[in-house]
């Protein structure tokens, strides 16, 4: 059985459990990281070095009874998931397909994520109200608006952003979105994609691995 460890209300985790959730894969999760502990241990560095989550483990996977593949990088593990177990639903196998799912992912990690994540969430949401850099905050808050401006516009001719059917392209930017609305600050006119999140509410592994509330993180700068 796949297993995988992380603690469900990581950002990164969420991607991988709400893939799992979509491919309906059995899997047994391992709670790991922040109040959990256990990424310093022997065992979790002997799966990766970094001591980070997620880390998933798919026994069998190489070919053999009894091989094990271990995948680490939430990216890598969206692409080995999707390739191994769906091959052509998630992740194309024609190259320029691909291409369209790749820039997507690579796109929300490299440019939506550290200024949200990083800049708004973490900037405003989980750190205490005396401890906010204000003019940072309103920066980062400016460029992730001009961030799902862009989204909106790509959104406005299809339902999803790797076209008729998810893909792994809506996967790491369609992550952030339970967060982006449930926090309080200045959003703009994006209909294209309130409707897009509409729809990702509707998918129950979006629901279930996704839309976990976080409330518990509010002006809590530890893990």
């Amino acid at each position: 059985m796949l297993k995988i460890w992380g603690r469900r209300n990581s950002f990164n985790v969420q991607k991988v459990m709400w893939l799992i959730g979509e491919l309906d894969l059995p899997h047994q999760h391992i709670p790991a990281g922040g109040r959990f502990g256990g990424l310093d241990s022997t065992e979790f560095r002997a799966r990766n070095p970094h001591g980070r989550v997620p880390v998933i483990e798919d026994p069998g996977a190489a070919g053999t009874p009894d091989s094990t593949v271990i995948v680490w990088e939430s990216h890598a593990i969206l692409r080995y998931l999707a390739a191994r177990h769906a091959p052509n639903r998630f992740w194309h196998e024609d190259p320029a397909q691909r291409s369209h799912d790749d820039r997507w992912m690579d796109w929300a990690q490299t440019t939506l994520q550290p200024d949200f994540l990083t800049g708004v969430f973490w900037g405003f949401y989980r750190t205490p109200e005396p401890q906010r850099n204000e003019p940072a905050i309103r920066e980062k808050v400016a460029r992730c608006a001009a961030h799902f401006r862009i989204l909106d516009r790509i959104l406005a001719d299809r339902p999803f952003l790797g076209g008729a059917s998810p893909s792994l392209a809506d996967i790491p930017a369609g992550t952030t979105l339970f967060r982006y609305y449930g926090l309080d600050i200045e959003r703009p006119s994006i209909p294209h994609v309130d409707a897009w999140f509409n729809r990702l509410q509707q998918r129950p592994a979006f629901r279930d691995h996704v839309m976990i509330p976080f409330e518990d993180l509010r002006g809590r700068l530890d893990y």
